[in-house]
């Protein structure tokens, strides 16, 4: 960073003087403001240049004096060390709009005298477009303009104006005059350059990016800015083309197109590969352009999802990306300082003469005049600190290229021949089988990925279920090319897969159903839990312009959420208990916006309730925020204010009608399947009155049933009540209605035998499915949440609707034994880790027990059910001891 205070004005000017004609020739036609840099008043400098500006009505004569001045003034700041990098790009970048922006004003009103440059728009691309320019840079924009606003003579056609208008902008700011230039005025990158016009529709130019666009186009526009003339209409074209650049659904032909491009840069440039005379600093191995192509590439890949990384500065995204976990900070914090040297060598060589290169001279004596110029003592130092940057830069971006053939000699050993025979056939009969793999280009995606993919499927855990679960979501993608391309770029994401598929058969089925899951797995964060309910909440109302979509983004996320946090437990990557209060967090969220969505909805026909609000209330697991893959969310749906109120809409309802028919869409909202996936199964059986009871209640005739008219287990169930939806007063209020009700004084025989009557029942109408059915197997989770929810009523303690601290309270005082905890936490795990690994309770085959042991946290399967059978003997111990009955040992 540069140090105003410790600048050395002078020195500069000296430098600037000795090793820069350019700057020699602009410092003598401009004595005032060498004066005012020799005096180190730099900001006055830059002031004085911009007014410049403003001194003549000739257009292209008043840029072209700013822009000298402009130029003399941020170079030698730059050499005096009083202006960062950072400052001298914005400028350039910022008077480059001024231009575009007077060019265009000039060009109009030289036809339509007074009119408003309304309906033509610059769009600045390329370093332009990122505040980066350099000293000679060219600048790229893209010219649009609409017909219909477009200030044009009445005899014009709009597009007959709109060329006019660009020939003379490029005239106005290209031209070589006495003065010089402004800037050199490249239109390359408009669409279909080779048979456009200079000036596009904005209709036309959406066309083509919704249509025809090829990948380097998507690149391009990462750091696309609305820049000049008709800014407003130029940002909402940018707006339009998000969903072109920013592809929520990974497309890896085009990350592929990016690296085919950079190879081409490497293969097809002429100059040195190793710095030396005339060696490139841009497009050389190692250079700027390789930085820029590193940060843009990660961008691609992850900025549809991401919406932080969608920067333009190169420093900026590089930044981005670590602080999202996709870049190592190291990383991202070496290529940045690499970045804003190579770019300070690029001014350094354009300062000399004001040309428009960025390559070392090759001349020796040459290079010593920019090493000095510089400060360095001379040119061999130069080459040297450039050997080494490039070096660094060149050894990170090779990582990215990351060519497949080179990944597959790395790779393990294969495994046993005669598995491998099996596999090369059944990937032989795909042609024939498989639809999607009809096409050339597939196929050819299939050949660059079919070494690491027989080898992984080799050596997945069961090879011929990985083959056969791998077919199904093979003949359900809608093309077979973006999936070969993820695995052939991310080698390791095709083993996780083929691990995911293998052992869990639900994570298995969902990928069939929905392969654009794995655009998951790529993320840096797949593998970390899900943050906060709100800030899930808020993903959920991205991007959601109406109430369908709106329910299609919640069940994205969601999806996404629960197939990650699946992938996160096959890979043991966190604890299962950890794995439920994530997908509680996902639900809630779920149930948040779900809520918001249906209410806003229902409220554009009936209005709002004065005073009234909907609220719910989870209980069971969901209430416990511990749910696992199969878990049904279990709510009970309640209202504030007054039952007689109407709502103040065009079609009035009743409160309790109103309320009752919100409810029902909120379920419908979250249960009734959709294109992009179903959520939840809704239970609301544990309302008031059951089935037989209206859907949504409010407080008052909740508190009076509760009170009066609730059984005891429907006290047992407010012991895990929570609520998750509604304004903070009236969840308080609810709060305050369930602890009453779990304080008050109770019976303890009563309750002792409604509490074994119910266990009993359960007993008689409910077997276990099988030997690991964690919740159903005396002493299991069944008995441990009765033996809980027992001591809560009956001590009025420990009322936590999340069992591990009132657990935790009840072993303190006495009532559960210290290891009580222990027993829970691991059927706990193992609720969990079964609803994915062993869905139907029975021991799957050996590599989902391995999985499932380690989830569990013991050392293989027969440690795992010693560990089970003896905490189930423990709680049923336990049972014992807490109601005076002996339940029959488990077996």
């Amino acid at each position: 960073m540069a140090d105003p205070t410790a600048a050395d004005w002078k020195g500069a000017l000296a430098r600037a003087r000795a090793h820069s004609p350019f700057l020699t020739m602009g410092l003598d036609r401009q004595p005032e403001l060498e004066r005012l840099l020799g005096e180190g008043r730099g900001e006055e400098a830059l002031a004085h240049a911009r007014s410049l500006s403003t001194e003549s009505d000739d257009v292209g004569l008043a840029l072209r004096r700013e822009r000298w001045a402009l130029a003399v003034s941020l170079a030698v700041g730059d050499l005096a060390g009083a202006f960062p990098l950072t400052r001298v790009m914005g400028e350039l970048s910022a008077f480059a709009d001024r231009a575009l922006d007077a060019a265009i004003a000039g060009a109009i009103r030289g036809r339509v005298p007074e009119a408003e440059p309304a309906g033509f728009t610059a769009l600045a691309l390329g370093k332009h477009g990122a505040g980066e320019l350099n000293y000679s840079s060219d600048i790229d924009p893209i010219l649009l303009y609409d017909p219909e606003a477009l200030p044009r003579r009445e005899r014009d056609e709009p597009a007959e104006a709109a060329q006019r208008y660009a020939r003379k902008i490029l005239e106005l700011l290209s031209q070589q005059t006495g003065e010089g230039y402004v800037f050199r005025v490249d239109l390359r990158l408009r669409p279909a350059s080779e048979v456009s016009p200079l000036a596009i529709s904005f209709d036309g130019a959406l066309s083509h990016y919704e249509s025809s666009a090829i990948a380097w186009e998507r690149a391009a526009f990462i750091r696309a800015r609305a820049a000049s003339g008709d800014v407003a209409a130029g940002e909402a074209f940018l707006q339009a083309i998000t969903p072109f650049v920013w592809r929520r659904s990974l497309d890896f032909t085009a990350i592929e197109e990016i690296r085919r491009l950079t190879r081409r840069i490497r293969d097809h440039h002429a100059g040195p590969r190793e710095p030396g005379p005339g060696f490139d600093v841009k497009r050389g191995r190692g250079g700027i352009r390789e930085i820029e192509f590193f940060a843009q590439t990660h961008q691609l890949i992850h900025g549809g999802r991401n919406p932080a990384l969608r920067l333009r500065g190169t420093r900026a995204a590089l930044d981005a990306l670590a602080a999202a976990g996709i870049v190592p900070k190291a990383d991202a914090t070496l290529l940045g300082e690499r970045y804003d040297r190579l770019r300070t060598i690029e001014h350094r060589l354009q300062m000399v003469s004001d040309r428009q290169t960025h390559s070392l001279p090759t001349d020796v004596a040459a290079i010593d005049n920019v090493a000095r110029l510089d400060g360095l003592p001379d040119g061999a130092a130069l080459i040297g600190e450039l050997r080494t940057i490039t070096g660094e830069v060149a050894a990170l971006y090779d990582g990215l290229l990351d060519r497949p053939e080179e990944r597959a000699a790395s790779r393990p050993a294969a495994p046993d021949s005669g598995v491998i025979a099996m596999v090369e056939a059944r990937i032989d009969k795909w042609r024939e089988t498989l639809r999607t793999l009809r096409g050339s280009e597939a196929r050819a995606a299939l050949a660059a990925v079919r070494p690491a993919l027989v080898e992984a499927l080799a050596a997945a855990p069961e090879p011929e279920r990985a083959l056969t679960r791998l077919e199904t979501v093979l003949e359900r993608v809608p093309t077979a090319i973006n999936l070969f391309r993820l695995f052939e770029a991310r080698p390791g994401l095709l083993d996780q897969v083929l691990r995911v598929v293998t052992l869990a058969k639900p994570l298995a089925d969902d990928l069939g159903r929905h392969p654009e899951l794995l655009d998951a797995l790529i993320d840096a964060r797949a593998l970390d839990l899900p943050g906060p309910v709100e800030s899930i909440a808020e993903r959920m109302r991205q991007r959601a312009p109406d109430y369908e979509r709106r329910l299609d983004r919640i069940r994205e996320v969601v999806g996404e959420e629960r197939f990650s946090l699946g992938v996160q437990l096959v890979e043991a990557r966190h604890d299962p208990i950890e794995i439920a209060a994530g997908l509680s967090r996902v639900a809630e969220a779920a149930l948040e916006a779900g809520a918001e969505a249906a209410a806003g909805e229902f409220e554009n026909v009936h209005g709002r309730i004065p005073g009234g609000d909907l609220l719910v209330l989870g209980l069971g697991r969901l209430g416990g925020g511990a749910l696992t893959h199969a878990s049904d969310l279990d709510v009970i749906y309640l209202f504030s204010g007054e039952i007689g109120v109407e709502s103040e809409g065009a079609r009035p309802l009743t409160a309790s009608l109103y309320f009752n028919r919100l409810a029902q869409r909120v379920t419908g909202a979250l249960s009734v399947a959709t294109a992009a996936g179903a959520l939840y199964e809704i239970d609301t059986r544990l309302r008031p009155q059951g089935a037989q009871g209206p859907l949504a209640v409010s407080l008052d005739s909740f508190a009076r049933y509760q009170r009066e008219d609730a059984w005891t287990w429907e006290h047992m169930a407010l012991t895990r009540a929570r609520p998750l939806v509604g304004p903070e007063g009236a969840r308080r209020e609810l709060q305050a209605i369930i602890d009453t009700v779990l304080r008050q004084e109770r019976d303890p025989a009563k309750l002792r035998a409604d509490v074994l009557k119910m266990r009993g029942e359960i007993a008689a109408n409910k077997n276990p499915a099988g030997p690991l059915d964690a919740k159903l197997q005396r002493g299991g989770l069944v008995d441990c949440e009765f033996i809980v929810h027992y001591l809560q009523l009956r001590e009025r303690i420990a009322l936590s609707p999340d069992l591990a601290p009132a657990i935790e309270e009840l072993m303190a005082t006495g009532l559960l034994p210290p290891e009580f905890r222990a027993h829970y936490d691991l059927l706990s795990r193992l609720l969990v880790a079964v609803r994915l690994l062993a869905p139907d309770c029975q021991p799957p085959p050996e590599a989902a027990r391995r999985v499932l042991a380690a989830a569990c946290r013991t050392e293989d399967f027969a440690g795992l059910l010693h560990a089970i059978d003896a905490a189930r003997h423990a709680v049923i111990r336990t049972w014992a001891e807490t109601f005076g009955e002996t339940l029959e040992e488990p077996r």
